[in-house]
């Protein structure tokens, strides 16, 4: 099967390139609120975000980082097809502001944010990733009550647009059946809870490009493709960056669209693909 496959370098903000209601899958990892390496990016975006931070107002500027989020997940339902799915993979975050340790919870506020817009939401997806040590804790070790639950895991939330999907025509019936997956794959990924995916080094080396991205593993993109989502489908993922979901759509015979608002990351996501199809 044949498949196309569209990068384009712009806001994903504004996806006005991207016609209505023609992606079947959404698939991306959004900069993780409130977590420092992304203070930056989201003040670039915004400089009241700046000025939050600079005031101790931890709680304002979570908030006004998700307000960015939001335009961006209005973008993705408008673009997804009745029945289409989104999967957002996002890490909650804790840090001390003005000498105070809170959790700012990225995932319960998307998910509010999204079901306001006309998602439904399904049951969601824990990451267990194996990068964290099962010793390590926070706060006071063993002296209560200033010791703090480590957070070991990220979340893979799991939206629906509309209704359940339907295929109706003896081909799409067929089609449905040849994107099959195996038992014992069925077993491990309709889990709520994945182990054994290690986290992608987020640090890079290309001085051209910011420092680092929010890349997740090749499997993690996969799985979620092959599990929502048939050959020929239409894969988008607004925050591009290495390309990982491009690469996993090309190696599940999808169709994809990826937005990176930064080109220099052209020469990184096209290394990837060279050796899958030709562009």
């Amino acid at each position: 099967m044949k498949t196309k496959h569209k990068i384009i370098f712009g806001d994903s903000r504004n996806m006005d390139i991207i016609q209505s209601e023609s992606v079947d899958l959404m698939i991306t990892s959004p900069p993780y609120p409130m977590i420092e390496m992304w203070d930056e990016m989201f003040t670039e975006q915004n400089i009241e975000i700046g000025n939050a931070l600079k005031e101790n107002k931890g709680n304002l500027a979570f908030e006004l980082m998700n307000k960015e989020l939001d335009k961006v997940w209005d973008e993705v339902y408008r673009v997804l097809k009745p029945g289409g799915i989104a999967c957002i993979n996002i890490g909650d975050a804790v840090r001390t502001i003005n000498k105070n340790f809170s959790l700012y919870s990225s995932h319960s506020r998307i998910i509010t944010h999204c079901i306001k817009i006309g998602f439904q939401a399904l049951p969601e997806i824990l990451w267990r990733k194996q990068t964290n040590a099962p010793n390590k804790f926070m706060g006071s070790g063993m002296l209560p009550p200033g010791a703090y639950v480590t957070l070991e895991h990220e979340h893979i939330i799991v939206l629906r647009k509309g209704g359940k999907r339907e295929f109706k025509r003896p081909d799409e019936k067929l089609n449905r059946q040849k994107s099959s997956f195996f038992w014992e794959e069925r077993n491990v990924w309709f889990s709520d809870i994945w182990e054994g995916l290690k986290g992608t080094g987020q640090k890079l080396t290309d001085e051209r490009i910011r420092d680092r991205s929010a890349a997740y593993p090749f499997d993690l993109a996969y799985r979620l493709i092959s599990m929502f989502s048939v050959k020929g489908d239409t894969i988008l993922d607004p925050y591009l960056g290495t390309g990982t979901t491009t690469v996993a759509a090309m190696v599940s015979e999808r169709n994809s669209i990826g937005v990176e608002i930064d080109p220099n990351f052209k020469d990184t996501i096209y290394s990837r693909c060279d050796d899958i199809v030709e562009f």
